[in-house]
């Protein structure tokens, strides 16, 4: 895995426009929505980790900022927000990208970012004001996602060698 020390980038303008990250820190990933112990059958999701002070920020506008416990005594407590990932209303852009192409992830193949070995995230999070019960906050959509994939050697390797899978499909198309 690629050690990169890039501090990410946040570009803040008010609690009813979008935050653009660069360089985001996310884990917590459930792009398949799978039921769990903290999530709900067909709920996508993931979480970014933020800087303390971005995070302060964020929560004075009213974003839903949530603070991880740390696991040694030492260490300080981590923000973090969590995005939904839905294709209901406005579906999400998202780019997976290598050394040789970028494609987009459909609401069918988004689940492949739940295992996949990221170099770096870019995105942007559309707000979505709500108000419950008197109650009034920020929650965070996922509007836009440019994911740079870690490449292994063989990857590399064999990044030349025709796709047997997409020959015959256009093969078939041809006939």
């Amino acid at each position: 895995m690629a050690s990169k020390s890039k501090k990410a980038q946040v570009q803040l303008e008010s609690k009813m426009q979008t935050i653009a990250i660069e360089n985001a820190k996310i884990g917590f990933r459930n792009f398949s929505g799978k039921e769990g112990k903290f999530n709900a059958a067909g709920r996508r999701n993931f979480c970014i980790f933020l800087d303390p002070n971005v995070a302060v920020n964020l929560s004075d506008l009213g974003w839903n900022i949530r603070w991880l416990e740390p696991r040694n005594t030492d260490d300080e407590k981590q923000a973090y927000i969590q995005v939904a990932v839905s294709y209901k209303n406005i579906p999400p852009k998202i780019m997976v990208i290598t050394s040789q192409n970028k494609s987009i992830l459909e609401e069918s193949t988004v689940h492949i970012l739940d295992w996949a070995e990221i170099d770096n995230v870019d995105l942007i999070l559309r707000p979505y004001n709500w108000e419950v019960n008197g109650k009034v906050g920020v929650k965070a959509y996922l509007k836009t996602m440019y994911i740079t994939l870690v490449e292994d050697e063989f990857a590399k390797k064999y990044v030349a060698v025709p796709d047997a899978a997409i020959s015959s499909v256009e093969e078939e198309e041809v006939d």
